[in-house]
């Protein structure tokens, strides 16, 4: 059978197929995003700007191609990505703050942003290639086996919380394809009582399971009160930033003296506490406007992934929408205290050219499904 040209496909396509609507919420979260990255450290503005027309050239790009030729070469995908995880531990990686995440080859690249879109592509169409024996058991522990090496690299940079979210990620996509219920059953029944006893043990004097930094985050998510001058520091005047800002926020940029991100109280505000200079500067209107856009991109994933052509578009739109949702819900619990303190960006509103680049482009592959989705008119 004939394979389509690029050309031909791009004419079947259709105008009012095209998601505008994702689009537009996509544009508008990554627009906030531009104003609190500029207001937090003017230097990352223009870099952030770059971002979002790289990102959008790249999401327009790959809509306008066929997902089902790009996940062809999965394998290739999964190469690809230990490879490139594999470098950030020769004289490439680049550390910072004691966590070597990044590789310098001529720009700053961080692998484990990239991790997600090409574990979502390579797991989809792994799964698509062996649906019918999706609901074996020996088939989920092949996956597992597939999923562990990628996460052992990243849990070494060490990146705990982008190892927790690739699992989620990975995790959602063997649910969505119909893996056996008896399995996840079984899974929760493990996996609830294990984080129950993680967190019992960082309430001992000494760790066995946890690293000292792990243990102390967990232990000042606890008792806040008792770390409030080392590792609840960030968290506490993150909390006291949104709060300040009331239901309208002090105004964008704002240059009150009573400005916490302003007197300097909180780091890393244009990327990990990025929710933080939102809270602040838009008030609770601002925050619930971002949280209600990275809701409704998910959602709108999920809409999309429940009308695919075929169970490799269902699963590339079902790894999307976990990764946007999933992630935005930690980032913004950090800020608000709600969970322990990790390193992960806010989709498409931190600081971050990879990030930035890997969640549109991601968001070109979910279009290009909708696309090609099934039609009711």
């Amino acid at each position: 059978m004939r394979t389509e040209t690029f050309l031909e496909k791009l004419k079947s396509y259709r105008i009012f197929d095209y998601d505008f609507k994702l689009v537009i919420m996509l544009l508008v979260l990554s627009s906030i995003g531009i104003m609190a990255v500029g207001s937090a450290d003017p230097t990352y503005k223009s870099k952030q700007i770059i971002g979002l027309i790289l990102g959008v050239f790249m999401m327009v790009f790959v809509s306008l191609m066929d997902y089902v030729v790009i996940s062809k070469f999965y394998v290739l995908y999964y190469i690809l990505n230990l490879f490139f995880l594999a470098l950030v531990f020769t004289p490439l990686g680049k550390s910072v703050k004691g966590a070597t995440r990044w590789i310098n080859i001529g720009f700053v690249f961080q692998p484990s942003e990239a991790s997600k879109i090409l574990l979502i592509l390579f797991f989809s169409a792994f799964i698509m290639k062996s649906k019918d024996k999706v609901k074996k058991i020996y088939f989920i522990f092949i996956c597992l086996g597939l999923l562990i090496p990628p996460l052992l690299m990243v849990v070494m940079q060490p990146d705990l919380s982008t190892t927790i979210m690739l699992t989620v990620i990975i995790s959602c996509i063997l649910f969505s394809a119909g893996i056996n219920m008896k399995f996840v059953v079984t899974v929760l029944a493990i996996s609830i009582p294990t984080a129950l006893l993680v967190i019992f043990d960082a309430l001992a004097d000494k760790s066995i399971l946890l690293r000292g930094y792990q243990q102390d985050r967990i232990l000042a998510w606890l008792h806040p009160e008792d770390y409030a001058n080392t590792e609840a520091y960030q968290t506490l005047n993150s909390m006291m930033a949104i709060g300040s800002g009331q239901l309208l926020g002090k105004g964008y940029n704002t240059n009150e003296i009573s400005s916490v991100l302003n007197g300097g109280f909180v780091s890393e505000s244009q990327t990990d506490f990025i929710f933080t200079v939102v809270g602040e500067e838009f008030g609770f209107i601002g925050g619930c406007a971002v949280i209600m856009l990275l809701l409704l991109i998910a959602l709108e994933c999920m809409v999309i992934a429940g009308r695919a052509k075929d169970l490799l578009g269902q699963l590339i739109a079902t790894g999307m929408g976990a990764w946007i949702g999933f992630q935005g819900f930690l980032n913004i619990g950090v800020a608000t205290g709600a969970l322990p303190n990790t390193g992960i960006p806010l989709p498409f509103v931190s600081a971050g050219l990879t990030s930035l680049v890997s969640c549109f482009t991601g968001m070109g592959l979910v279009l290009n499904v909708r696309l090609q989705g099934k039609k009711y008119f």
